[in-house]
Formats: structure tokens, C-alpha cells, sequence
């Protein structure tokens, strides 16, 4: 007789059964399903891209209109109203037939406006529309990124002047040392993304289209098409690019805009993805501390099994996105150093991967860091603790200059107080009790001349050295500077939220 195991095992060794969840059979990409923004989606997506291959053979065709070439205005007129009527079966049925995307889409889009068909691509190749809308892509995704980076610096902002004067703890190698302020701590955070901001912020000015240039980059068929008047051809690259919003286009390309452009803009994406990772690898370990935790919805569960757990998983996701980001620039400066000569294909599937991949992430990334730091909860009474288990040994130094001070022998009251901070440290590592220092000091007669005043002389905010002060200097002199310049940004509300 068959056991519950033999049957389970009996059913799960069997195919998987015909017309059973038949709408759940296809790999969906976790970082559009379930973590992409509206916004930066759209930016991608097929509408956007090959809507932009329209808007791009209309601004060749009234440029070479301009200039000369017997266009209509009817043409014209015919391919403006028809840049948003896109059949895509049938560009699908005829990029099957040719076995090219691009001829696809000149018969779909002369399909829906006839009278332009004998002039749409006139001159143009294949990367005139497909190198462009990328750029263009580029450059949307680039102002959506500035747009989150500033929100998100403006948030911090905040953070960082409401705990400018709070100490806590500085660390290096994850040891305690000299005491910073929590606001403090913030600035370095803010400090890195407005370092990426300068970065994208540059890449969004100097980005140039590829232009009009032709198979090889030579604009040979302008070239002809103009009668050998250069001139013309230099004006209709000019004009192109002017028609589309960019203030220039590349001096010089083969058949593609240089590779080396991607591998910029990943950087600065990468960029990006660093200065989260840092700022959320942080707000890990200080939430292990219970010192700072991020938001953490009322019917939320840190855990299937611990239901007492408030794990950060806002911040592990940054980090587990941004380590993606961070690998794609290796990925692109490969794709760049592999161009043969004016052109390989072998960069075309890779780009239409890290390209969207690296803007849809930073952008989830973005969207986190705001959520984050506008719901970041500081518990004062966790941080003083902790300042407080430390502190009398790092007081010890301004303890002994008093007593010197009033009389007392520098070298015999050190060795009181490296005796004392011995002892002490043994009772908390050995017996695990808080830090007795300083009772041992106030009963040492040694330091009668201080013990009046050991409260005031243990005060953390004796030990944040300028920490407030750089706050204020860093807010002033860097930030608002920075938002008041983007202040129109700061209205601007997402479409999504953080939801997951």
C-alpha cells in the first residue's frame, strides 16, 4: 500500500499538468514585476522608443526639407499626426519578413502615413534611429534620476539638522572611537550624493546625440543626397540635433556613438548605487545596535519564523540592488574595448539589457533612500547608552588636564587612571557590567580635586569636537545652495511608491 511519501513523490515526479496555470508560465523579470517605477519604465519601454523613432525621422525630414529637399509640407503634416498611431503586429509581421526592426518599423509607420512613406529614413541607417533614442532615453532617465537625488538629498537634509547635536559614537574598524554627532553621520551620506549629483548633473549637459552620420559615420549618403555641398550636410546634422533638444551632437563617430558614453553613464549610476549601499550598510548596523531603525509598517513581519524580528529589509534591498549596479560599468567598458573598427554587433543585445537595467535599479534604489530616510527613527536613549559604556575612558584625558591644573602630579595620575581603566575594562568584558570607571575615579582621592565636578566633565557634547558646527556649514555652504537651485524638483511627486 502506498505511503503519504510515495504519493507525494509520485505527484511530483510527474510532468507538469497541461493548461494549469497557464498565465503563469512565462520568466518574469523581478527587477520590472516587482520592483520598477511607472516613471522609469515608461522611459524603456516600447512606446517611448519607438515613438522617438518617429519624432526622429520627422526631425530628419523637415531638417532635409529645410534645406532643400523636395519634401511637402503634406508629407510632413501626415508624419507629426501619425507619430503616436503605431501597429505593432504589424511592425512585428514585417520585422519577421525582412528580419530587420528597423525596415519593420518604416513600413509600419509609412503603413499609417502613405504620402511619407518615399521619404521616411531618407539618407539616414539603422543607428540614426536606434542610436538616438537611446541617447534620448539616456538623457529622460538621467533627469528622473537628478529629480530623485535631489528629493532625497532634501529629506536627509532634514534628518541632519534635527539631530546636528545628538552624540553618538564614531567608529573605525566597527570600534568605538572619538564621539561624532548623529547629524554629523548623515552628512557624509548626503555628501556622496550630491558627488553623484555633480555626476549626473554633467553627464545631462555634455550627453551629445549621435546625430546624422551616416553607415560609417562618414555621411556619405548626405553627402550625395546634398550634391556634395558640405555645408548642407554640416547644417542638417546641426539642425537634427537642435530639432530633438540637444545642444550638440558627437564630433566624430563610426557607425555608433562611441561605447565609451555607456560605460560614463554607468559609472555614474554606479556611482549612485555605492553611496546607497554605504549609506544603508550603515543604517544596518546601527539598527543591529537598536540606535537607528528604518520605517517599519504597523502589520509588518520581520520574520516568517521570529515575530519579534524588525529586520531592515528596505535597506538590504538597496544593497542587494545596488551590488547589481555596480557590476554593469565591467560589463560596459568590455562592450566598448571588444568595437571592431567603425562597428560589431555584438554590443546589441548586451546594451538592451544593462542599459534599462541599470536606470530601472538606480531608480528603485532612489525611490528606497527617500522612504528610508523620511522614516528613520533615532532612539536617543539606545544612542547615549551606548556613548556612556565608552565615554569615561575617553574622558579620562580632559579629567586628568583638570587635576593637573589644580595641583596634581601628571605622571602619578596617569598611572591611576591607566590602572582604574584596566580594572574597569575587566568588569565589563569579564563579568559583562556596565563601565565602573568612573565611580572608581570618584573614589580615588587622587582625583578630589574633580569630583565635584565629573558630571560636567563627562558631558558627550564636550566630545563632538565641531560636529554641529560642520553640520551647518556643510547645510549651508553645500546643500541648500544645491535645492535651491532644484527647488522646482522638490514638488514633484512620484507616481509609485515603496510598496514591498
Amino acid at each position: 500500500m502506498s505511503t503519504n511519501a510515495d504519493k507525494f513523490l509520485e505527484l511530483t515526479h510527474a510532468p507538469f499538468p497541461a493548461n494549469t496555470l497557464s498565465d503563469q508560465q512565462v520568466y518574469e523579470h523581478p527587477l520590472v514585476k516587482r520592483y520598477a517605477t511607472k516613471e522609469m519604465s515608461f522611459v524603456w519601454s516600447p512606446a517611448m522608443k519607438f515613438t522617438t523613432w518617429r519624432k526622429l525621422w520627422t526631425a530628419l525630414a523637415t531638417a532635409e526639407q529645410e534645406l532643400g529637399i523636395e519634401i511637402t509640407d503634406e508629407q510632413l503634416e501626415e508624419m507629426r499626426k501619425k507619430i503616436y498611431d503605431i501597429d505593432f503586429e504589424f511592425a512585428e509581421k514585417k520585422e519577421r519578413e525582412f528580419r530587420h526592426d528597423v525596415m519593420g518599423h518604416v513600413h509600419a509607420f509609412g503603413e499609417v502615413a502613405p504620402k511619407a512613406m518615399p521619404i521616411i529614413h531618407l539618407g539616414a541607417t539603422s543607428c540614426y534611429v536606434g542610436d538616438n533614442t537611446d541617447i534620448v532615453q539616456i538623457k529622460e532617465a538621467l533627469l528622473l534620476i537628478k529629480r530623485k537625488l535631489v528629493q532625497t538629498i532634501n529629506i536627509l537634509r532634514k534628518f541632519a539638522v534635527e539631530y546636528r547635536d545628538l552624540p553618538t559614537l564614531g567608529f573605525t574598524h566597527y570600534q568605538p572611537a572619538q564621539l561624532t554627532t548623529v547629524g554629523k553621520r548623515c552628512t557624509l551620506w548626503m555628501q556622496d550624493l550630491l558627488l553623484d549629483l555633480q555626476k549626473v548633473d554633467q553627464e545631462i549637459n555634455e550627453l551629445p546625440m549621435r546625430g546624422v552620420k551616416g553607415t560609417t559615420g562618414t555621411q556619405a549618403s548626405f553627402l550625395e543626397l546634398f550634391d556634395g555641398d558640405h555645408e548642407k550636410v554640416k547644417a542638417l546634422n546641426k539642425r537634427v540635433t537642435e530639432l530633438m533638444g540637444f545642444k550638440k551632437a558627437i564630433p566624430v563617430s563610426g557607425q555608433t556613438y562611441t561605447r565609451k558614453i555607456d560605460y560614463s553613464v554607468l559609472s555614474v549610476l554606479s556611482g549612485i548605487a555605492q553611496s546607497a549601499y554605504k549609506m544603508c550598510g550603515d543604517i544596518r548596523l546601527l539598527s543591529n545596535l537598536k540606535e537607528v531603525e528604518e520605517p517599519f509598517s504597523k502589520t509588518q513581519i520581520g520574520s516568517s519564523a521570529m515575530a519579534y524580528k524588525r529586520n531592515p529589509m528596505r535597506s538590504e534591498r538597496v544593497c542587494s540592488l545596488a551590488r547589481y549596479v555596480m557590476s554593469l560599468p565591467n560589463a560596459a567598458a568590455n562592450t566598448h574595448a571588444n568595437q571592431w573598427f567603425e562597428r560589431t554587433l555584438d554590443d546589441s543585445a548586451i546594451r538592451r539589457i544593462y542599459l534599462p537595467e541599470g536606470f530601472l535599479a538606480v531608480d528603485v534604489i532612489l525611490n528606497l533612500l527617500s522612504n528610508i530616510a523620511d522614516g528613520l527613527h533615532v532612539w536617543p536613549n539606545v544612542v547615549k547608552a551606548h556613548v556612556m559604556a565608552e565615554l569615561p575612558f575617553m574622558s579620562t584625558e580632559v579629567i586628568l588636564m583638570e587635576c593637573v591644573k589644580k595641583g596634581g602630579d601628571r605622571q602619578v595620575l596617569h598611572e591611576a587612571i591607566r590602572v582604574h581603566s584596566m580594572d574597569a575594562g575587566a568588569v565589563v568584558k569579564g563579568e559583562g557590567k556596565p563601565n565602573d570607571l568612573m565611580e572608581r575615579i570618584a573614589k580615588d582621592s587622587l582625583f578630589a580635586a574633580v569630583h565635584a565636578d565629573l558630571d560636567r566633565l563627562i558631558d558627550p557634547k564636550l566630545f563632538v569636537g565641531r560636529a554641529p558646527e560642520q553640520v551647518d556649514e556643510f547645510i549651508s555652504e553645500e546643500i541648500d545652495p544645491v535645492i535651491e537651485a532644484n527647488k522646482e524638483l522638490l514638488n514633484i511627486e512620484s507616481v509609485d511608491d515603496v510598496n514591498v
